[in-house]
């Protein structure tokens, strides 16, 4: 049992020094601006002066837009573990992802009736 510790531990000590080695090198490796210049720090650096400020108001349809594109992403995930174990657990697989893609299609429908979805 302690063995199967030990392999957490050490999984999660590579995989945050991985992470933090990924930032440090992207801090030194990156291209550093030998121009100071007062636009760069302005909310848009293409050239236009800003129209408004950059906390404005979004309309809760980006949000939206947003979740069921989470809720596809997240039916992904679950698909590809599902696919490579297929054979092995035989039409008992099959059933429980015709039920899940159901599920999730009934949502998708019930946004589509909603006009959740539709852009303005």
């Amino acid at each position: 049992m302690e063995d199967t510790w030990i392999v957490v531990f050490m999984y999660l000590l590579i995989a945050f020094s991985v992470g933090f080695l990924m930032l440090l090198a992207a801090r030194v490796l990156r291209v550093k601006s030998k121009v100071e210049l007062p636009t760069a720090a302005a909310t848009y650096e293409c050239g236009e002066e800003p129209a408004g400020k950059a906390w404005i108001r979004f309309h809760p349809r980006y949000y939206v837009v947003a979740l069921v594109f989470v809720l596809f992403d997240v039916e992904t995930v679950f698909l590809v573990p599902w696919a490579l174990n297929t054979r092995r657990l035989g039409s008992f697989a099959i059933v429980e992802m015709v039920l899940f893609a159901l599920i999730l299609m009934l949502g998708w429908g019930y946004a589509l009736r909603k006009e959740a979805l539709k852009w303005q």
